[in-house]
């Protein structure tokens, strides 16, 4: 049987042809997976960080983050670091005790300066360098949250000298209430090594 010229079948013989020469063109010269081609993305997209909605918040978004940033770096749970602070200074970060504490975690300057906080007043600081103390109380004190915050409190050195949590009334009345308010008696010791 002989076929007319003009009928449609006689051009799909080379179909399998053009298919394979496109494939070819396409994977070895990289025409259609060129740069040029890509989706542009800017160098400033960030995903942001999701904070468990069962964490406090501070009302600020900036300072939650910060306190979340911070208990991931040292191993605290953040639900405790916002308890401390909330005890501490209601969140105010320009905070100031008759004592001489400073910031939102109410830093005695000398404690400040031992762990790398050199301007009480800024948040990533005072923050950081809280946080880096809470961490250090709980190792020492094995995971007692009485007797860190004790220690946070009134100083180590009390809570080695009484063998416990110091029986001054503000002491006792701050580990009282940041338990309270933190539910937890027991934090457990995690060591974070930053790189």
């Amino acid at each position: 049987m002989i076929m007319p010229r003009d009928t449609p079948l006689r051009s799909a013989k080379f179909a399998p042809f053009a298919i394979m020469s496109l494939f070819l063109l396409t994977n070895f010269t990289g025409i259609f997976f060129s740069p040029v081609f890509a989706p542009s993305v800017g160098a400033t997209t960030q995903l942001d960080e999701v904070i468990p909605a069962d964490i406090p918040t501070s009302g600020d978004p900036d300072l939650d983050r910060i306190i979340f940033r911070a208990g991931g770096r040292h191993g605290i749970d953040p639900r405790f670091i916002h308890a401390v602070i909330w005890q501490e200074s209601k969140y105010q970060p320009k905070a100031l005790s008759q004592a001489g504490a400073q910031g939102l975690m109410q830093l005695m300057p000398a404690t400040a300066r031992r762990f790398g906080c050199t301007d009480p007043g800024d948040m990533v600081e005072n923050v950081e360098a809280g946080t880096k103390y809470l961490s250090w109380l709980l190792k020492r004190f094995n995971g007692d949250i009485s007797l860190a915050l004790a220690g946070y409190n009134a100083g180590e050195g009390a809570v080695n000298k009484y063998h416990g949590v110091p029986p001054y009334d503000e002491t006792q009345n701050y580990v009282r209430k940041i338990v309270a308010n933190y539910g937890k008696t027991i934090h457990p010791v995690v060591t974070i090594e930053i790189e």
